[in-house]
């Protein structure tokens, strides 16, 4: 809303900042960052009352990591609808409201969370770890990458990005036209993104420090693809919609920098599959927006790394009755072998900060 401000500028030439999106990116983060500050402590103490507390897992299913994080058990869970909150008020403020791609983005965001609310929710009821199964998980975020694949080929001006295929170091594109294969294509980034963060969120502060660095990386990819001098510049796909997605990144940085000052060890809330499976599926559909999807598991690296840590140990104990690690996702097993929870926390923040760069770096390597 704030963008049409710029209109007044030949009244006051001031005004003229609004319709800059660097500006408005700015601002963004600012303001989500401010909304989370604000509403943070309301937000868990209504968590609080409602006893939504987050259930551990029995003593006898994970044996060490039960004595290790015992003492979390009815600690807030459901926070991340704090994190959608901040970034779509933010977004909506401060983002041209006839985009798009950034109405795209926030539907992704509101639609995963109900999903991972409904998850928390009977997570808190049953008193259990375990929410939704993990079929029906899967059959919603299919029928999400249906209608992002419809919302792209149903418009003759979308048409064509969302069937090219890019690769990281190359300028043109690999596939030219995937054809029916891009709907499948969009479904693996949106399921794999959104449950890759899931898996990562198992330890304070863990999920949302890496979020913060991944939706920066993708704030200044986003802008690259939506500015045509710096995109002609760079030799990647440029695409005149995209740029108003970094005023969105930028709100998710702001609103994860307002996140962590409460979910930082010790947590006083966490963000549950309501926050983590929303953040996931939307940064999957930017990357898809700017036609930077592969390049995901570069940025996304320590998600990724998460992911296929719980692969590994699943297909290892299922054909050989072995486990390669001690516990899976990964960030438990250097818990178990003597790491301390902020050790694990800090190290992979390094880890993703170092990803995000060396995606960055791809963009002179065409």
């Amino acid at each position: 809303m704030m963008y049409y401000l710029h209109r007044f500028s030949d009244q006051f030439i001031g005004f003229n900042v609004f319709s800059y999106v660097t500006f408005r990116s700015v601002a963004a983060a600012v303001t989500a960052f401010v909304i989370s500050l604000i509403f943070g402590n309301f937000v868990i103490r209504k968590l609080t009352a409602l006893k939504l507390g987050q259930p551990i897992r029995l003593a006898a299913e994970v044996h060490r990591l039960a004595e290790l994080h015992g003492g979390k058990q009815g600690t807030p869970t459901m926070g991340g609808v704090l994190i959608i909150g901040a970034v779509v008020l933010s977004s909506i403020l401060w983002a041209r409201p006839d985009n798009r791609f950034v109405w795209l983005a926030l539907f992704t965001m509101l639609y995963l969370g109900a999903l991972g609310f409904i998850d928390d929710y009977l997570k808190v009821a049953k008193k259990k770890s375990a929410g939704i199964s993990g079929r029906y998980k899967l059959f919603f975020q299919i029928i999400l990458a249906l209608i992002v694949t419809a919302v792209f080929l149903t418009s003759p001006l979308l048409e064509v990005q969302a069937r090219s295929l890019y690769l990281p170091f190359l300028k043109a594109p690999v596939i030219a036209n995937m054809s029916w294969f891009t709907f499948l294509f969009f479904a693996l980034v949106i399921v794999g993104s959104s449950n890759a963060v899931n898996l990562t969120d198992g330890l304070d502060g863990l999920a949302i420090g890496c979020t913060v660095t991944v939706a920066f990386a993708y704030a200044l990819l986003s802008y690259a693809a939506g500015n045509f001098r710096i995109a002609e510049y760079l030799q990647v796909p440029f695409y005149p919609f995209t740029g108003e997605l970094t005023v969105v990144c930028a709100a998710l940085v702001g609103a994860g920098f307002g996140f962590l000052w409460f979910n930082c060890h010790p947590a006083k809330v966490f963000m549950g599959d309501t926050g983590s499976l929303a953040i996931g599926g939307m940064i999957g559909v930017v990357a898809i927006c700017c036609k930077q999807e592969l390049l995901l598991a570069l940025v996304g690296g320590v998600f990724v790394i998460e992911a296929i840590s719980v692969i590994l140990q699943v297909l290892s104990f299922k054909l050989t009755g072995r486990r390669i690690f001690a516990m899976s996702p990964i960030h438990h097993h250097f818990e178990l072998v003597g790491w301390k929870e902020n050790t694990v926390i800090v190290r992979f923040w390094i880890l993703s900060g170092i990803f995000a760069l060396l995606g960055l770096a791809t963009l002179k390597l065409r």
